[in-house]
């Protein structure tokens, strides 16, 4: 359930392509606020009202909700997504590449029961 008070008016479409990346990532405005260094109330903001932002801030954002400056901006780019994970799973995939092998062997055999269980109930329906 969102928290805070319901908004006023309807967002920017801006404010709607960050609002949208923020909860795809997984992170409050709170989180994505302390890692493009500005106030929970300034992303609040840009996610409400028309803004210019400099081009620093839209790659502080970009870079901090995992997307590229022209997915922010709305651009077409001329390459697809990847159809790898995104957002929290890709943070904890990227985290668990860094491991030595025998840690990641640990992970994977713990985790591939779990996907053959959900790609058996999947293929069953």
């Amino acid at each position: 359930m969102p928290a805070g008070r319901p908004p006023s008016r309807d967002r920017t479409t801006l404010g709607e392509r960050i609002a949208s990346a923020r909860l795809h990532a997984g992170l409050t405005q709170t989180d994505l606020a302390n890692q493009v260094s500005v106030s929970q109330r300034v992303i609040a903001y840009w996610e409400r009202e028309a803004v210019s932002l400099r081009p620093e801030q839209v790659q502080a954002l970009a870079d901090a909700l995992n997307i590229s400056a022209d997915d922010l901006l709305g651009r077409k780019a001329s390459k697809s997504r990847g159809s790898g994970p995104v957002g929290r799973a890709k943070k904890l995939f990227d985290s668990i590449s860094q491991l030595p092998r025998h840690q990641q062997e640990k992970i994977i055999s713990i985790l591939e029961p779990f996907v053959r269980e959900h790609v058996a109930a999947t293929v069953g329906h």
